[in-house]
């Protein structure tokens, strides 16, 4: 392999001589040969809209020319297109203020600008009137409102989508409803999807509320807060050229002596994230559940078979439900991760950022793409077992609490009681006691009354 000599304050290092990145960035990747995963190309995406931005203010601040601004610009969007995503090889596992990221794309930027003929300093220019500490957080807002609003609010309004399909096209199966694992009274089937529809939507909303948190960036803050080096209203000059460049009206946040440590609109963001996991485990569970069987287990669902389940002929495994509760498992645990990284902000500075970067998009994009799986391969190929439905819908013993205003609640209890220990139907029991006759047990007992409040 050939090399050639690169420099920075330390001495000088060997790099790769096909490679755009720098010394630094060859330090970090010699020192931190730490697990194999990579800082997010979400991050790198993020980094190349922030520098474009902060070029476009440096130059109307007359501290770059127009022809660095240029192809600064030039660059990162060649980044973002994906031109060069071989010369980010740093790894997450780094300096906690993601410093040698920053100084990865600041090196990456300058070589690509020798490529035109300009000279760009990585430190004088390409990172002018920056820190790495109010980069890396401003990057890393950037890219979790652009993974939110582009990944996981679309995935799931999708999905919402499909369960709205399903709940209009069954508006009269009526089913047993069931609490504590055990029966209870009926219920729709579409009152039942509307359910799990709403627990999509619901966290969604308060993903949007998280956003307004989330576009206020540190940018302009530079090494502790003070904006030392970052000309006057510089803040608001990048983020309105990063609004533009986005479509996003990122702000900058008013104090950054908080925006550089903590990370509690992170926080707050990934709590929604958790809530739509939390949901989605709840509705895949409720649907593999109902779908057990086929002739041994619920059975009131039928759900696509997509690939063979086992060394059992003819066996089809609920997979996609099971591959959703597994991504919802591991965003629960991304939380915890991203809760304890938030809790370490010492002074003027969280040290975690890359892991709560990393832990954050993991989460977006398994959302994302998991979401979209199961829509496909599983919901919207649900039917209803209408005729299971129904079975189990007669043979349940919980019809009797639309007697209880009629007989009283003890009477009532009575009749389900008796009913269950002589194996005899709900109807056979309430007349054996005399509790009602037939023609008032058959005009209270109809379960499409009961799936309404009482008039």
């Amino acid at each position: 392999m050939k090399y050639r000599i690169e420099h920075d304050t330390m001495g000088q290092v060997q790099v790769p001589a096909e490679r755009h990145w720098g010394a630094q960035t060859q330090r970090s990747k010699d020192n931190f040969k730490i697990g194999g995963q990579r800082q997010p190309q979400e991050i790198i995406t993020a980094f190349a809209y922030l520098k474009e931005a902060c070029a476009q203010a440096n130059f109307e601040d007359g501290l770059l020319s127009k022809e660095q601004a240029n192809v600064i610009a030039q660059a990162c969007q060649e980044i973002r297109a994906g031109k060069w995503d071989e010369e980010f090889p740093l790894v997450v596992w780094q300096t906690g203020s993601g410093t040698q990221t920053n100084m990865n794309v600041n090196e990456v930027i300058s070589h690509i600008a020798a490529d035109h003929g300009v000279t760009v300093h990585p430190n004088d220019h390409a990172n002018r009137s920056q820190s790495s500490n109010d980069t890396y957080p401003s990057a890393l807002h950037i890219a979790a409102v652009l993974a939110v609003s582009q990944k996981v609010l679309p995935a799931a309004q999708r999905l919402e989508k499909s369960f709205k399909g399903l709940e209009e096209a069954y508006p009269e199966i009526i089913k047993i409803g069931r609490t504590h694992l055990q029966d209870a009274t009926p219920i729709r089937f579409a009152q039942e999807v509307s359910g799990w529809r709403e627990m999509v939507a619901a966290p969604c909303r308060m993903l949007e509320s998280s956003l307004t948190e989330l576009r206020r960036l540190a940018i302009g803050g530079t090494a502790v807060g003070t904006g030392l080096n970052a000309p006057q209203g510089f803040d608001a000059a990048v983020c309105r050229k990063l609004s533009v460049l986005t479509g996003v009206a990122f702000i900058p946040d008013e104090n950054k002596f908080h925006a550089l440590t903590a990370k509690d609109a992170l926080v707050f963001a990934h709590g929604a994230l958790k809530a739509l996991a939390c949901n989605l485990m709840k509705i895949a569970n409720d649907i593999r559940w109902e779908a057990s069987g086929p002739r041994c287990g619920i059975g009131e669902l039928n759900i696509p078979a997509n690939e063979p389940g086992s060394i059992m002929p003819g066996k089809v495994n609920p997979t996609q439900c099971e591959a959703l509760t597994m991504v919802a498992v591991q965003v629960m645990g991304n939380d915890t991760a991203i809760s304890v990284a938030a809790s370490q902000g010492n002074f003027q500075l969280n040290v975690f950022l890359p892991v709560s970067a990393y832990n954050f998009l993991l989460s977006c994009n398994l959302l994302a793409d998991a979401m979209d799986s199961f829509r496909v391969h599983c919901v919207d190929g649900i039917t209803p077992n209408a005729r299971r439905m129904e079975e189990n819908l007669n043979n349940s013993l919980m019809l009797v609490t639309c007697l209880t205003p009629e007989i009283g609640y003890e009477e009532a209890a009575a009749c389900a009681k008796k009913a269950l220990q002589e194996g005899l139907t709900l109807r056979e029991a309430v007349l054996a006691r005399g509790s009602l006759s037939e023609e008032a047990y058959d005009r209270i007992v109809q379960p499409e009354k009961m799936v309404t409040p009482t008039k």
